[in-house]
């Protein structure tokens, strides 16, 4: 039996930077991670042959550009850790098959000359409805990294002011809704809408307007981008900074349950019968709807509620491929963004069709996004090879089969999705692909079985009823368990939601908090030593 002050159940970028956060306060802190290898749903790796690195899930970064931790480099991971960011000048655009073109460029002024050539009124309101986004960008972020307002409060403050109120109502409504009010060109919607769905949201669900509105204010602020290297190499970081404040991390480590005791979490048991206990508490990456498992003694009426949690609507099968020479697009390879969308339909009815598909279990070979990773990053294959990284929009659950059917259908799938990009691809030919690796909704639940159920690498839907405080439930919004002390939760799940956003700092700082120790000193901690070569 060995003790910790904290120990850390998952070593995913959320549960990693909770970690190095209480390792920097001067706890000691060990992570235990199931797989042999951390990084959860934010690592890079090998998959198909040496030389090329892949990103098994999360690809782009959008929302984490707004955290402290990456901003003002609180747990020095650029500065002492070797974390370096690819920014690109034009961060999202869309391709239609006939050889239209929209872009966002970071530049606000280039993007309106750019919508101008599809409507001149278009172009106006989008600068405004832009200039507005990044107007309460600073408000909005501030409560995206720090444990959220319970959401009566968050409520009645919003309910405050004229802009409170306006937020308030975008919350609520649709993100079609949103651009159905602001604009006139379904190119320009089709462009906006298909990018919030990378959010595992359907462009019509109530709930899901904030992101049309907070995406253009992202996007001409920060922008998109990825860690040189790969998606993992944010989790190395991590790692590394856990590593130099005196944590530990340690793989091949799956956990049983939390150890309770007189309603206090107090270790971890592993499946091996190790039991690791832990003086201060218990943080964990699980997900409400396992929490039974897990942590069998939390009170019944929570368990249930947390059993009800509302998975995202999608998933996606993913389709990973080692190329001999990099992609070209057939518009020009000038128009490849940090994330590229790929479009044949040019209607607003037309798109949502294929949405509807999924609602009925079927997988549209025609929501799909994806390009090479090595055009911005050429370290990620050998010289003058490529990486390509594609996503097709998939339920989880098929009406020919449901779930399990997925393993029989994932390839073919893959065929019709591939189809598809050739469309918009010149050279993404039989001859030019060297290897190819189809990961299901169904393989993305067995890759973490503790945070991506239903195939849901988002951890749950983004819905309104989800937010805040009540994300994932009222319950465990305030990112502990109630009933069990000492036991707080990460993951995407987990308030602000899916995708990374680093939001275990949030978790970090309500930790702190109920243990008297002051988190704006810790985070204005000098970090001692040099920086990694």
């Amino acid at each position: 039996m060995s003790s910790w002050d904290i120990v850390v159940m998952g070593a995913g970028h959320n549960g990693l930077t909770a970690a190095a956060y209480m390792a920097k306060a001067g706890k000691k802190v060990l992570v235990l991670e199931r797989k042999p290898h951390f990084g959860g749903g934010v690592s890079t790796r090998e998959l198909i042959q040496p030389g090329f690195w892949h990103d098994e899930h999360s690809n782009v970064h959008i929302m984490i550009q707004g955290n402290p931790m990456i901003r003002e480099d609180e747990l020095g991971l650029f500065s002492h850790f070797g974390l370096e960011y690819i920014y690109p000048e034009l961060p999202h655009a869309s391709v239609w098959d006939d050889g239209t073109v929209m872009r966002s460029w970071k530049d606000l002024d280039r993007t309106c000359e750019e919508i101008a050539r599809f409507s001149a009124r278009d172009a106006e309101a989008y600068r405004a409805f832009a200039q507005t986004s990044m107007g309460v960008l600073p408000m909005f972020l501030s409560g995206l990294y720090s444990p959220p307002f319970p959401m009566g409060a968050f409520v009645a403050m919003m309910d405050q002011s004229d802009e409170g109120r306006f937020l308030l109502d975008v919350m609520q409504r649709s993100a079609l809704d949103v651009v159905n009010q602001y604009f006139e060109s379904d190119i320009l919607k089709l462009h906006i809408l298909r990018m919030v769905t990378e959010n595992l949201q359907m462009p019509d669900e109530l709930g899901t307007g904030m992101g049309a509105f907070i995406m253009p204010g992202i996007i001409h602020s920060y922008g998109c981008s990825m860690p040189k290297g790969g998606s993992g190499q944010l989790s190395k970081a991590l790692a590394r900074a856990l590593g130099h404040f005196g944590g530990e991390l340690r793989c091949n480590s799956e956990v049983r349950r939390v150890i309770v005791q007189s309603g206090k979490a107090v270790g971890l048991e592993l499946t091996d019968g190790e039991t690791i206990m832990a003086r201060d508490g218990v943080i964990g990456a699980i997900h409400p709807h396992v929490l039974r498992k897990f942590v069998a003694e939390t009170p019944e009426p929570v368990l249930r509620r947390a059993e009800r949690v509302t998975p995202s609507t999608f998933s996606i099968n993913l389709t990973h491929l080692t190329l001999r020479e990099r992609l070209r697009l057939r518009v020009g390879n000038q128009t490849n963004a940090m994330m590229t969308e790929l479009m044949d339909f040019y209607t607003l009815r037309d798109m949502l069709l294929e949405y509807d598909k999924l609602r009925r279990g079927e997988v549209s070979s025609r929501l799909i996004a994806g390009g090479d990773n090595t055009i911005f990053d050429p370290s990620r294959a050998p010289e003058g090879a490529g990486v390509f990284y594609g996503v097709n929009f998939a339920p989880y659950d098929l009406f020919d089969g449901g779930s399990a059917a997925w393993d029989e259908q994932k390839e073919q799938h893959a065929d019709k999705a591939l189809a598809q990009y050739r469309k918009f691809y010149e050279n993404l030919t039989d001859d030019n692909i060297m290897g190819r690796l189809v990961r299901s909704p169904v393989d993305h639940e067995r890759d973490s079985p503790a945070s991506f159920l239903k195939g849901d690498i988002h951890g749950c839907a983004p819905f309104f009823y989800q937010t805040v405080g009540h994300r994932p439930t009222h319950d465990l919004g305030s990112l502990r368990v109630p009933g069990i002390d000492g036991l707080y939760l990460v993951g995407p799940f987990m308030h602000p939601g899916g995708g990374v956003f680093g939001a275990g700092r949030a978790t970090a700082i309500q930790m702190m908090d109920d243990m008297g120790l002051a988190y704006d000193k810790v985070c204005g901690q000098k970090i001692q030593g040099s920086a990694v070569q």
